[in-house]
């Protein structure tokens, strides 16, 4: 067993495609809708039908605010290590710190060549590559005094002054398959980011650990310093298989090469919750495990199940919701002593995560209309941070957890035939009802959130009188509150036993 303990993260390995470059932002965007950790871009400088993957980087780094970015992986022989590492640190300092850099020392010479580098051999590949290392850390570092001095066999700079320094320490990620490069895995970085389908088979794995490690311990570092990575492909997101590449391979970081939206959500809504629950309860001591059971709560079911629906308190701002509260279905009962797989505990419990993030958001929502009715923020300003919330996606589905496996299509709020709706309805005929009448507050949702907008337009006509825009946003808070509680009060049991999609649990 190879488990270095690192928290498991989940990203997504996109396209960076020329012909659609806002579609390539939209995934990232996705990727961070999604709950994702991460998003990362190939780097081939050589390649027309591209976008350059610095710009790109820099340009989806101003349009999302939380998740992580890096290239994977920047093709060192055509960006000059010095040049990078000011790159770099820079979008690091813009981007408050969300830069990691994946590192290669170079494939498809010819390419390269016919952009002006010369080629390599792979020796000098290895030691190019460790020089950079040097030069990138060592501009980096303004701890130091006096330039930077490094006079390599491939790269020189020669009293280089130090800066500026990133926002916080950038781990460099090597792609590496080979031994030599193995090795400068285990004594110069931080991290190893190998592609899944480029290895012979998971043995490869624990064979370049191996090689990593010994590297490592030589140079006096420990190996759980160096975090695993590892490119993954659509067929290989199964969470027990994924749970087991970190518990006996150390892979804590799967990065999903895809460029479908519904995939990217599925990864980070369903795949990457269950992943986290195994591998937690795999390094849970069995006696921690017997406790939290014991404490679990109320009713048997709930017990269970182990996750409790966020309770609607009854609290109303507006003098009436658009629907009747009293005429909603309910879901059938749960079975009696059914027994939960952690996998299924998972999706029920993302549920009320995602629920809970939405909630923050609607609170960030009447903050923002506090400050337009204070005058401290602009009526412009607002609506572009409203138009950044989850909550503002076209795609309303079960409360924005299954975002993208199901969307509005027609008035009927019809679903696509893989959607989580047509799953439940196909295993559980009772549902029916439920999924019926969320699907109609899905559209009411929309409609209400529509007439934010509207008031925060005419708010600009008469910036005097906020009554309308109070009035619309109280009404989205009554609305998307007792949806919530709703939602997870009929549908946690139903999608921890049955699963978002076949054959999930």
């Amino acid at each position: 067993m190879r488990d270095y303990g690192h928290e498991p993260r989940f990203g997504t390995f996109l396209t960076p495609s020329a012909s659609q470059p806002e579609q390539t932002v939209r995934l990232a965007q996705v990727s961070e809708q999604s709950g994702l950790d991460l998003v990362t871009f190939q780097d081939h400088p050589y390649q027309p039908a591209f976008l350059d993957t610095w710009t790109l980087l820099s340009f989806v780094a101003a349009r999302t605010q939380r998740i992580l970015l890096a290239p994977n992986v920047t093709n060192l022989p055509l960006r000059p290590p010095a040049v990078l590492a000011r790159a770099a640190a820079s979008l690091d300092l813009l981007s408050d710190g969300r830069v990691e850099l994946g590192l290669g020392a170079g494939a498809f010479w010819q390419a390269i060549e016919a952009m002006g580098s010369p080629r390599l051999t792979p020796a000098q590949s290895v030691q190019a590559l460790q020089e950079a290392i040097r030069i990138i850390r060592e501009l980096w570092d303004t701890s130091q005094r006096g330039g930077v001095r490094v006079d390599g066999e491939r790269y020189r700079v020669i009293g280089a002054k130090r800066g500026p320094a990133p926002a916080h320490r950038i781990p460099i990620v090597l792609g590496a398959y080979k031994p030599r490069m193995l090795r400068l895995v285990g004594t110069d970085a931080d991290g190893w980011l190998p592609t899944l389908g480029y290895l012979p088979g998971k043995e490869a794995l624990a064979e370049s650990n191996d090689i990593i490690d010994e590297a490592a311990a030589t140079a006096g570092r420990e190996p759980s310093e160096i975090s695993r990575w590892l490119n993954v492909g659509i067929d290989d997101i199964d969470p027990s298989s994924l749970a087991e590449l970190a518990l006996e391979y150390g892979i804590s970081t799967f990065v999903l090469g895809t460029d479908d939206p519904h995939t990217i959500a599925r990864f980070g809504q369903e795949v990457a919750p269950a992943v986290r629950e195994l591998v937690a309860a795999e390094r849970t001591p069995p006696a921690a495990s017997a406790t939290a059971a014991h404490t679990e709560t109320t009713d048997t079911a709930r017990t269970e199940l182990g996750v409790s629906p966020t309770p609607d308190d009854g609290t109303r701002l507006s003098p009436r919701l658009p629907w009747d509260e009293s005429t909603r279905p309910t879901a059938p009962p749960a079975p009696q002593g059914y027994e939960y797989t952690p996998r299924g505990r998972a999706v029920s419990r993302h549920l009320v995560d995602v629920h809970d993030h939405l909630r923050s958001e609607l609170r960030q929502l009447r903050d923002l209309m506090a400050q337009v009715k204070q005058g401290t923020l602009g009526i412009g300003a607002a609506r572009s941070q409203l138009n950044r919330m989850t909550l503002r996606q076209n795609n309303w589905t079960l409360g924005a957890y299954c975002e993208a496996y199901c969307r509005v299509v027609t008035q009927h709020h019809t679903l696509e035939d893989e959607g989580i709706f047509a799953h439940l309805r196909s295993v559980d005929s009772g549902l029916a009802p439920v999924l019926d009448r969320l699907e109609e507050e899905h559209r009411v949702i929309h409609d209400v959130l529509e007439g934010v907008d509207r008031a925060l337009v005419r708010l600009a006509a008469n910036p005097d009188d906020h009554t309308e825009l109070e009035h619309a946003v109280d009404l989205l808070t009554d609305t998307l509150l007792s949806h919530f509680a709703y939602e997870e009060r009929e549908l946690l049991e139903p999608l921890a036993r049955y699963g978002m999609y076949e054959g999930q649990l």
